[in-house]
């Protein structure tokens, strides 16, 4: 088969897929940007009369754009010039805006929002807060995706998209949960637990890894010798699989629990099986990627601790190898439901209506979910509080040295020029790994402490379908494919809220999530990541498109599932800084066993006389309530000392 031939049966020449770019960003063929962003005129205009306020506009709405998202082209260039040793100095002289605020914080995710409720709840409703975010929408990694289809709306999450845990939460989270009016226990109605009850997992072998392309439909639930005999694996590798499964055998027999647990921490999952359950190497690649998900690397940099406690909140894959130790089992309390329509979305934008109450109408958690974000009214003149998108600040300076400092002065790029504003108190709540660079009068050791959180790079790409019945049709709802290129595959949460309805239907349009965690196995895990993360930032979105066709079209083909008539939109949501670093004490292969209060999470996040640090980042996990508990603590460290 030509690639010409090739390019048409996927649906590569249909109208969601033309792009073309404008200073950096994806535009549509109409000249708007692709889902409903800011027109070409608008640009112009702008342009024209030496401005720069897009988010003025009115057909300015970031979540319905599709192509690249997340960390999309435009965000990280300055930054990057940073990273590379250029100085804030040498973009230019910046225009002093003449604006003066109680607080002015660095990011606008959960963290940074968190800390403007937080400063504002203490210092009062009339304290004059700036935040500066360098990406067109708010909300950091929590990013809210719309699609439209069968004239109506589909929301997806772009990123952070649950509540885990609520009720392990801190005191400080579960408050801010409360104060937005965020009540966990109306989710037990709002996500339909039987929706897929009817539906099972897959496993999708392709044929670049396995030989041959094959989707076995039973994990899980069919006993693993009858589903081996279908995938197109050697004997011994289908029988090393189902042993290790069946199997309750204690592979670390004359070890104490205690020594058992220390083993498993120093020894990767990969090293487990081979060594210790003595499977073949051959059974490596059917499992390398099932830990892709939390950890956004391989089995080979994952301890078989992290394994044994992780499991998977989707129900898709189990780790084998561990039913004979003795040594217990974690039990989760609670399901894996707190999830809103948009995902952790719905949480940002609480925030901000709490912060801005004309930005986005309503009054419930319920009517957050289909209320319309006003982007106009983020940075009005006259509000207390305001968020300033498209804004990368590449400079926090005290006015004076020491104990003499009374301000900072925050100095940002956008709209291709540098601004300042002054700030009594900063807070810094941006990926921590960018600090030592917006902040150089920063001591060595916090910068080198700052530096070592090297971030996880992670895709979280949704596609909007005609409708599931190809799903249905194969009798599933999600896929493990450990080899190809998106290693997981699930139709989204089913969860209804307020006025919003999930896809309930198979004839309905329904959003398809898949995963991708680019890595580079045989490095230590930090290494993986930037190797992930220059992948990914090289990928252009053609790229990306042609392999989610090519792998639905063969995943799915054999339940009527066409890419070219199927597939109506594709929104990728590129995190090349994803989830936090996290040393998690179970995975001990990389890192140091360091002392308390020595760990460099701790060490980076220290106050700098106006200056205080905030993220999940400074808390070394990737879950939201560490990123509002350390915007807690970095208000607290302003305010109190």
């Amino acid at each position: 088969m030509s690639d010409d031939v090739k390019v048409r049966e996927l649906g590569m020449g249909r109208e969601i897929t033309r792009r073309d770019f404008l200073n950096g960003v994806a535009i549509g063929v109409g000249g708007t940007f692709v889902g409903g962003g800011i027109g070409t005129e608008t640009l112009l205009a702008a342009a024209a009369l030496d401005e720069f306020a897009p988010e003025k506009a009115p057909d300015y709405y970031p979540p319905a754009r599709m192509g690249i998202r997340g960390n999309h082209d435009g965000t990280f260039t300055f930054a990057h010039r940073l990273r590379d040793g250029e100085s804030a100095d040498s973009f230019g002289d910046a225009v002093n805006t003449g604006e003066s605020y109680d607080l002015v914080v660095v990011g606008g995710g959960i963290s940074g929002l968190a800390a403007a409720y937080f400063f504002r709840k203490s210092a009062g409703k009339n304290a004059r807060i700036l935040i500066l975010d360098n990406h067109d929408d708010f909300g950091g990694h929590a990013k809210r995706n719309e699609f439209r289809a069968g004239g109506r709306t589909l929301l997806s999450f772009g990123g952070a998209l649950s509540i885990e845990r609520p009720s392990q939460y801190s005191d400080v989270a579960k408050g801010l949960l409360r104060d937005l009016g965020i009540d966990t226990q109306r989710f037990y109605k709002a996500f339909d637990q039987k929706l897929y009850s009817k539906l099972r997992t897959a496993a999708f072998f392709d044929r670049e890894t396995f030989g041959e392309d094959k989707l076995v439909t039973g994990m899980n639930v069919t006993p693993w010798p009858e589903f081996l005999a279908k995938a197109p694996l050697s004997d011994v590798v289908r029988k090393d699989i189902a042993r290790v499964y069946a199997a309750k055998v204690d592979y670390l027999a004359g070890l104490s629990k205690e020594d058992k647990l220390a083993k498993l921490a120093k020894t990767s999952y990969a090293d487990y099986l081979t060594k210790y359950c003595k499977v073949s190497p051959d059974v490596l690649p059917f499992f390398q990627t099932f830990t892709h998900d939390l950890f956004c690397v391989g089995i080979e940099a994952v301890s078989a601790l992290a394994c044994f406690y992780a499991g998977d909140d989707y129900g898709s894959i189990t780790y084998p190898g561990f039913d004979g130790l003795g040594i217990g089992r974690e039990e989760k309390e609670e399901p894996y439901i707190f999830h809103f329509p948009d995902g952790n979305a719905s949480i940002a934008r609480l925030l901000v209506r709490s912060l801005i109450p004309g930005a986005i109408p309503g009054l419930t958690m319920e009517d957050v979910v289909t209320g319309k974000a006003d982007y106009s009214k983020l940075d009005d003149s006259g509000a207390a509080v305001r968020v300033r998108l498209n804004s990368t600040v590449v400079h926090a300076l005290h006015d004076s040295p020491g104990d003499a400092a009374k301000s900072v002065q925050v100095t940002y790029m956008r709209g291709g020029k540098l601004h300042s504003v002054q700030g009594k108190k900063c807070i810094l709540a941006c990926y921590n790994g960018m600090i030592p660079y917006i902040c150089p009068e920063l001591p060595e050791k916090q910068k080198e402490s700052l530096s070592y959180l090297v971030k996880a790079p992670l895709v979280y790409t949704h596609v909007l379908l005609r409708n599931w019945t190809s799903f249905v049709n194969l009798g599933i709802h999600q896929i493990v494919a450990p080899g190809a290129y998106h290693n997981y595959a699930t139709l989204d949460f089913p969860v209804s809220l307020g006025q919003y309805q999930f896809p309930s239907k198979p004839e309905e349009p329904m959003v398809l999530f898949l995963l991708r965690t680019p890595c580079k196995p045989g490095l230590p895990t930090r290494d993986q990541h930037r190797a992930g993360r220059a992948e990914l930032l090289q990928t252009p979105f053609s790229q990306f498109e042609r392999n989610i066709r090519d792998q639905l079209a063969r995943m799915l083909g054999g339940g009527g599932f066409d890419p070219a008539r199927d597939i109506q939109g594709i929104t990728v949501n590129r995190w090349a800084h994803g989830y936090a670093f996290e040393p998690r004490p179970y995975n001990a292969l990389f890192d140091p066993d360091w002392k308390e209060g020595e760990q460099p999470w701790v060490l980076g996040r220290k106050r700098f006389g106006k200056i205080a640090i905030a993220n999940s980042d400074a808390g070394a996990s990737a879950e939201t309530d560490a990123a509002i508990d350390q915007a807690w603590r970095a208000v607290g460290e302003l305010l109190h000392g």
